[in-house]
């Protein structure tokens, strides 16, 4: 492969990997920032949590309307708009004064940041052969889930020095950027169009699957166990050292640090031992991580490894059911992955009710053993998964979803 090649395809990821990193980071600031946006706009902050709900039932919904869009208009130009419209979102609720607009706003933001995970991750499944793709995914989740780990040290630091506003204009400044990268140099993205995709054949195709259904099971329960344990570590570290938004952001660095380095190696890894080891090993740190939390969180240096320990295994065992997903469908991959972002999405939200309902009733401390046990569970799930996605391999690549 040459130099030129090589260097188009990172410069691609780059693009990815910002628009990434801004939705993701967009996505989980206003929870820290609810109450100073409830004294902003004269509303309870218990009012004031309707923001969150507009934003999440709209990026859910729109998970699974973007990947056909994309099969049929393009990835590229499809996810440049996008770009745009969420650009505009986010400017606009800098300025909401009232929880009516506001609500607007975030629910058109998180609309139209739908696009971005399961386009993107489409896009790098036509771009890289499949023994780059796995290392391309593992650093475009990192790199957004970066975004993820710092929103809340973001966003406490400019709401401490401007104010809630300033850190929506933040991100719309950041937003602006990588919309200008996809509008210059994103424009040479290779982008197939397929105007004959139909809207319902590749879902009943996808969700006839073994391989497939399995898969997309494996990553709703992901979501439901590593996202429910990952939404309540800043209400723990609240609850248990009494940080400010700052500090806790802070702290939290260590899932986006260590996302990033599993999404470097996780290619290499796989390459080498294979899948299955990477998916079972992702598992069994993230295992380790609540049970950490659950056995000796009181300790903050236990605590910061705990939370890096499920920072790297979420994206050793998130990358690998990624990269196995991408072989699903070729011509019709963006619904493939906008199924994978909305089961995983999807179990977030429902790992996170869950979570809530344990945490009033038991406290923190039996939320994280019991989801480590459930971890622990999944994980023997995945390696029967994992096994059943390579022997029915060679069927999918003869056979695809069109």
């Amino acid at each position: 492969m040459s130099r030129e090649s090589n260097m188009r395809k990172n410069s691609i990821l780059a693009i990815l990997g910002l628009s990434g990193f801004v939705v993701m980071a967009d996505n989980w600031v206003v929870s820290p920032l609810l109450p100073s946006i409830a004294v902003g706009i004269g509303v309870e902050p218990i009012r004031a949590g309707l923001l969150i709900t507009a934003y999440m039932i709209s990026f859910g919904v729109f998970q699974l309307i973007f990947g056909p869009l994309a099969d049929r208009f393009g990835k590229r130009q499809v996810i440049t708009a996008a770009m745009i419209a969420f650009t505009a979102g986010t400017a606009l609720s800098a300025l909401g004064s009232t929880l009516t607009g506001l609500a607007i706003y975030r629910a058109l933001t998180g609309a139209f940041a739908a696009s971005v995970m399961p386009i993107s991750l489409a896009l790098i499944g036509d771009l890289f052969p499949m023994e780059e793709r796995q290392s391309a995914i593992g650093t475009f989740m990192g790199v957004s889930f970066l975004g993820q780990g710092l929103s809340m040290a973001i966003g406490g630091t400019i709401a401490y020095l401007a104010s809630w506003r300033g850190v929506f204009a933040m991100y719309a400044a950041l937003s602006v950027i990588a919309t200008t990268l996809l509008l210059s140099i994103g424009s040479r993205i290779p982008s197939q169009r397929n105007p004959q995709s139909k809207v319902l054949a590749p879902f009943a195709g996808l969700l006839t699957k073994r391989a497939s259904v399995f898969t997309y099971l494996v990553v709703l329960l992901e979501g439901i166990c590593i996202l429910g344990s990952f939404s309540y570590l800043g209400a723990y570290i609240a609850h248990d050292y009494h940080f400010d938004n700052l500090v806790i952001g802070l702290t939290m660095t260590a899932f986006g640090i260590m996302a990033v380095l599993g999404g470097r190696v996780s290619g290499p890894l796989a390459a080498r031992f294979g899948r299955r080891s990477v998916l079972t090993v992702g598992l069994i740190l993230a295992c380790i991580a609540d049970a950490v939390v659950f056995l000796a969180g009181g300790a903050l240096p236990a605590l910061i490894a705990g939370i890096g320990f499920l920072g790297l295994g979420f994206m050793l065992a998130h990358s690998t059911l990624l990269t196995i997903a991408t072989e699903f469908a070729s011509k019709a991959r963006g619904m493939a992955m906008s199924l994978v972002a909305f089961a995983f999405m999807g179990g977030g939200g429902i790992g996170t009710a869950i979570g809530g309902r344990l945490i009033s009733a038991r406290g923190f401390t039996v939320f994280y053993g019991a989801y480590s046990l459930a971890l622990a569970v999944l994980t023997v799930l995945a390696v029967i998964v994992a096994r059943d996605a390579g022997s029915e391999h060679q069927k999918l690549v003869s056979s695809r979803v069109e």
